[in-house]
């Protein structure tokens, strides 16, 4: 069969080869997307369309949400890969935003700006460019890393600026278009494919949710994580991470004080130093519940002896 040709209006496609559909997503609009990525096996849902400045199809005032959100109110049970379906939904809403369910065909990693690029660094030293499997830009500057299906649910706020989208999640995919005007792209093509979640990013998703470690208020994180601090992030996760049997607490207590002093200091983020830190906890070996303890009581010492900052450094 020969090649999808994006100026065709009205046809449905249903036995094109993925190669062919794959390759026509980024040339087309949502109307003509839609139904590909349903032909393709993936959920997918209608959104709302968003306009300047906040501005929404869904009428609401000052939508947070602004073209972000399905148009059905049982999107869970009728996402569709039919694609005769989405093509009817696209018909009767063609401005529409395209959503696709996660958790099916695929998990994701959704990062948020700058902070959520430094969080995918910490914990996986890589960024969204390094990353192994399809990666998407998103219209208000993100990033949706792309994974294979973990049976995992949604995590809210995994690491600073970091969403997991999994069982039951949904994206906003492209071509959509965002409420600045920029379209969500593909940075690196969608493939068939997907690589599996890395160990460090498994360890934080496994545990359950609403058990974190709790810290002082004095401990709130100042929003600004220099180079210094990202090293020495770095240089701590290794140390707690390669610590030998009999001195693994020891070394995870004294990696959470000299880290729980950068976090006083405005240098690092309490949130991101807690998930790096049980990370590599997890990763050495060290019982989960008497981790997170220690992890706690570290940062909190090193909270009340914060480091000095010199000319810019701490």
């Amino acid at each position: 069969m020969g090649p999808v040709s994006p100026t065709t209006t009205g046809a449905t496609p249903t036995r094109l080869g993925p190669g062919e559909l794959l390759a026509a997503l980024g040339a087309l609009d949502c109307a003509r997307a839609a139904p590909m990525y349903a032909a393709l096996s993936f959920a997918v849902v209608p959104m709302h369309t968003a306009g300047p400045v906040g501005a929404c199809s869904c009428q609401g005032r000052a939508c947070s949400d602004a073209g972000k959100h399905p148009r059905l109110a049982g999107w869970k049970r009728l996402a569709s890969t039919d694609p005769a379906q989405v093509g009817e939904w696209w018909r009767r809403w063609p401005q529409a935003n395209l959503g696709v369910v996660t958790g099916r065909r695929f998990d994701v990693l959704d990062l948020d700006g700058d902070q959520g690029v430094e969080s995918l660094r910490a914990v996986l030293s890589i960024t969204p460019a390094e990353h192994p499997g399809p990666v998407a830009r998103t219209g208000g500057g993100g990033w949706h890393l792309l994974y294979a299906p973990t049976g995992l649910g949604n995590r809210v706020k995994l690491l600073p600026g970091v969403d997991w989208r999994g069982r039951d999640g949904l994206i906003v995919a492209p071509p959509s278009q965002h409420t600045s005007g920029q379209r969500y792209t593909w940075a690196r093509p969608l493939t068939a494919t997907l690589p599996e979640v890395p160990a460090e990013m498994r360890r934080l998703l496994a545990p359950p949710a609403g058990e974190r470690a709790t810290l002082p208020p004095a401990t709130a994180p100042a929003g600004h994580s220099g180079g210094y601090g990202r090293a020495a992030l770095t240089r701590e996760r290794a140390a707690v991470a390669t610590a030998q049997p009999g001195r693994r607490n020891a070394t995870l207590n004294r990696a959470a004080f000299n880290l729980g002093q950068l976090v006083a200091a405005g240098l690092l983020d309490v949130d991101q130093v807690q998930a790096v830190l049980l990370a590599a906890a997890l990763e050495a070996g060290n019982p989960e519940a008497k981790a997170r303890a220690t992890v706690a009581s570290g940062l909190r010492g090193g909270a009340a002896k914060p480091r000095r900052r010199r000319s810019g450094v701490a």
